[in-house]
C-alpha cells in the first residue's frame, strides 16, 4: 500500500508538473489574449466616441450661432459681417454636420467591424479551452479509472459547447445595445437642423458667373459661383460645394453701399468695397467688377434682383444718363474798351444725390459740370454793362 501509495503520490506530482507545463501555459495565454482584447476594446470605442462627441459639440456650436444671427437679421435686418451672415452660417452647418455624419459612420462601421471580431475571438476561446481540456484530459489518463472517467465526462459536456454559444447568449441578452448591421448609413440630406428653412439662408439669387479680373495687367474672365443673400450681399464663392471645404466668401459686397450698372447685353458691372476681410480686397478698396451672365436674360435677372435689394435697403446707388463728354464754352458778349474785364470766377462742381435709375452701358459718364450762382451773376454782370456802353454812345452821335 505504501508503494502505490507512493506510486500515487508520484503519479500526482508527475501529472501536476505535466499540467503546469503544457495545459496551464495555454489557459494563461488565452487569459492574456482576453485582456488585450477587453482593452483594445475600451481604448478603441473610447478614441471613436470622443471623435464623435466632438463633431457633434462643433456641429451644435455652429447651429447655435446660426440661430443667434438669424434671429438679429429678422429682428434688426441691419449690417453684418460676412462671415456672420445667415447663409453662410448654413453652409458651414452643413459642412459640419457632413464632418459629423462621417464621423458617426465610421463608428459605426468600426463597432460593425468589432462585433465580427468578437464574434471570431469567442469561437477562438472555446477552441482553446477545447485544446486545455484535452491536454488535461491526457495528462490525468495515468490516474485512476474514476478520475479518468470523471475528466472524460468533463470534456465531454465542455466539448457539447457550441463554438457560437457565448455569442448567441451575448446578443440574446443584450441585443438591443448591439449595432444593427440592417441600418442605412445617414446622409445629410435626411437631417432637419433649427432654422434650416429661415428666409435669411435662403438665396435671392445664385448661381455662375464670369468675372472679369480687377488686375490691370491680366485678361480674360474667370468663372465663380455668386450668391446674393437677404442680408444684402453679394458673395463670391470658388464652387457650390459645401462638402470639401467650409464655404467662405472669397468675395463680399454690400449691395446698398455700391453702384450698378445696367446690363448691357450679357454683361453688367458692380462697383463697391469688397468687404470680405481678404488682404485683396482690403488692398483694392472700392473697386468696380465686369460680370458676364450665361445670357442677356440672365443678366438682366441679376440687374433686377440686386436692384430691389438695394432699393429695399436704401435704394441703389445710381448715376444719371451718360452725358456727352464736352466742356461748356465761355458765353460772349460785347464789351466796351473802357469797361473792365472781369475774370469769371472758378466753377465749383456741386455733387448732386444721383437719382434712381440705372447706369447705361459698361462705363458711367461723369455728371454734368453745374456752375456756381455766383458765376452765372458776373456774365449777367459783363451783359448788362456792355448794353449801357453802346447806349451812350448812341447818345453823342445824336447830339453831333
Amino acid at each position: 500500500m505504501r508503494v502505490n501509495t507512493q506510486a500515487l503520490i508520484n503519479t500526482n506530482l508527475e501529472t501536476e508538473k505535466n499540467i503546469k507545463g503544457s495545459a496551464l501555459p495555454i489557459v494563461e495565454r488565452l487569459h492574456k489574449e482576453i485582456k488585450h482584447k477587453a482593452k483594445e476594446l475600451a481604448h478603441g470605442a473610447e478614441k471613436t466616441a470622443k471623435e464623435v462627441e466632438k463633431t457633434r459639440n462643433n456641429t451644435q456650436k455652429h447651429i447655435e450661432l446660426l440661430g443667434q444671427h438669424a434671429a438679429a437679421h429678422e429682428a434688426t435686418g441691419g449690417k453684418a459681417n460676412p462671415s456672420e451672415d445667415p447663409y453662410v452660417l448654413a453652409r458651414g452647418v452643413i459642412h459640419r454636420l457632413n464632418k459629423q455624419v462621417v464621423e458617426e459612420n465610421n463608428q459605426h462601421n468600426d463597432l460593425l467591424s468589432v462585433q465580427a471580431n468578437f464574434e471570431t475571438f469567442e469561437r477562438h476561446i472555446i477552441t482553446v479551452l477545447h485544446q486545455a481540456m484535452e491536454t488535461f484530459t491526457n495528462l490525468t489518463g495515468g490516474q485512476a479509472l474514476k478520475v479518468q472517467a470523471l475528466h472524460a465526462d468533463m470534456l465531454g459536456s465542455a466539448q457539447q459547447i457550441p463554438p457560437n454559444f457565448e455569442w448567441k447568449a451575448f446578443v440574446k441578452r443584450r441585443g438591443s445595445s448591439l449595432a444593427n448591421a440592417s441600418d442605412p448609413p445617414r446622409t445629410v440630406e435626411a437631417i432637419q437642423f433649427p432654422n434650416q428653412s429661415h428666409p435669411a439662408t435662403k438665396a435671392l439669387i445664385e448661381g455662375s458667373l464670369d468675372r472679369k479680373s480687377r488686375n490691370k495687367l491680366s485678361w480674360g474672365y474667370t468663372t465663380s459661383y455668386y450668391v446674393v443673400t437677404p442680408a444684402k450681399f453679394l458673395h463670391e464663392f470658388k464652387d457650390d460645394d459645401n462638402i470639401r471645404k467650409d464655404p467662405t466668401p472669397e468675395l463680399s459686397i454690400y449691395l446698398p453701399d455700391a453702384v450698378v450698372g445696367a446690363p448691357s447685353g450679357d454683361k453688367f458691372n458692380v462697383k463697391g468695397k469688397d468687404k470680405s476681410g481678404h488682404m485683396g480686397g482690403m488692398l483694392a478698396g472700392s473697386s468696380e467688377l465686369s460680370f458676364k451672365a450665361h445670357s442677356a436674360a440672365e443678366a438682366e435677372k441679376w440687374f433686377e434682383v440686386i436692384r430691389k435689394v438695394t432699393q429695399g435697403g436704401g435704394g441703389v446707388a445710381v448715376a444719371a444718363a451718360a452725358v456727352a463728354a464736352s466742356t461748356p464754352a465761355s458765353p460772349i458778349s460785347p464789351i466796351s474798351p473802357t469797361s473792365p474785364v472781369e475774370k469769371p470766377k472758378p466753377v465749383v462742381a456741386v455733387p448732386q444725390p444721383q437719382e434712381a435709375g440705372v447706369i447705361g452701358g459698361e462705363t458711367v459718364a461723369s455728371p454734368v459740370t453745374v456752375a456756381s450762382p455766383v458765376a452765372a451773376v458776373a456774365v449777367a454782370g459783363e451783359k448788362k454793362g456792355s448794353v449801357d456802353s453802346a447806349a451812350e454812345a448812341k447818345a453823342a452821335e445824336a447830339k453831333a
